[in-house]
């Protein structure tokens, strides 16, 4: 079992070696702690303040509240907390400076026509900034293979539709719902898009929506994802999620997925928050010891008796 380290000791480790370097920078990392649930909740709240001012997007995933062994709940859940308009106004201003054009002043919140902003802030007529921009829009995000087809059409479509931001045209709604898991595949064909999002797809769709929050301009993405109810091994029956054994090992699968595959995780940092049962070697229990690929791969090989690692893959907060 890993020695206890003080939360702020291992936040100032993240901040300085990962949000303020490494993550900006183009890196990816998934980290582990294990810690009481008052001290999940103070995890939360302080990386919460940590990332203040840094720029980044910010996603909380709670296993208690959703499948954690699904990987489309976790794009859902990814989804219904990302703001797709502001995601797609910043794109569409960074490709502005990209053209030259001057955008101070222009805001990304969802709100009026940013291209007619754009238009006024350079002395402009709006339809002729859009001619500028639609070729960008449609070179750099409907062609650009980072990321999956049917979520770049969609990003497409988002950043085409913010002229009719506001009116009665404005078809961005029913991408919106399809992205969050709301309406189904059949109302975005008139889009172009057929790929529903499942068990099979809904990976590509978390690394695409990634690569986009990098892309919109932000730092990269901040994921904290409290998986402590997987480990209950006793069904309190309270109206929260329960996790069967396999559901829990189909989980274990997914964090080991997303391990091994970090280098798709564009410009991302993922804490995994775990209640002290994760560190349970034991195979017949709910611990990283039921799946041995997982615990292999955020075990340390090598531990010092008094000192603790603050980077490394698994901590345990006093």
């Amino acid at each position: 079992m890993p020695n206890p380290i003080p939360l702020n000791d291992w936040l100032d480790a993240m901040d300085a070696e990962y949000l303020s370097t490494f993550i900006p920078d183009g890196g990816a990392s998934v980290k582990f702690v294990v810690a009481s649930e008052d001290r999940r909740t103070d995890l939360a709240a302080s990386l919460r303040e940590r990332l203040d001012g840094k720029d980044y997007a910010l996603v909380e995933l709670n296993a208690a509240t959703m499948r954690a062994h699904m990987p489309q709940d976790i794009f859902f859940a990814m989804a219904r907390q990302l703001d797709w308009p502001h995601l797609a106004r910043r794109a569409i201003l960074r490709l502005a400076v990209a053209l030259g054009y001057r955008v101070e002043g222009v805001s990304a919140a969802p709100n009026g026509n940013v291209f007619d902003a754009i238009a006024h802030a350079n002395e402009l007529e709006t339809q002729f900034v859009m001619q500028q921009i639609r070729p960008k829009i449609q070179n750099q995000v409907y062609r650009n293979h980072r990321m999956a087809r049917d979520f770049r059409t969609a990003m497409s479509h988002l950043c085409l539709n913010e002229d009719n931001r506001g009116g009665d045209e404005y078809g961005g709604h029913a991408l919106i719902d399809w992205l969050a898991g709301v309406a189904r595949v059949s109302n975005v064909r008139p889009f172009s898009i057929y790929t529903a999002i499942n068990r099979t797809t809904a990976r590509y769709f978390i690394e695409s929506a990634l690569y986009w929050i990098r892309f919109a301009g932000y730092a990269g993405t901040a994921i904290l994802f409290d998986n402590s109810r997987v480990t209950v091994a006793k069904n309190p029956k309270d109206g929260l999620r329960y996790y069967t054994r396999a559901m829990t090992i189909d989980h274990y699968e997914l964090l080991r997925e997303f391990i091994d595959g970090a280098e798709r995780l564009t410009n991302t940092l993922m804490v995994v928050a775990a209640s002290h049962e994760f560190l349970d070697e034991d195979e017949r229990s709910r611990g990283y010891g039921r799946y041995q690929a997982l615990r292999t791969r955020v075990m340390d090989d090598v531990r010092d008796r008094n000192l603790v690692n603050p980077v490394a893959s698994l901590v345990r907060i006093a």
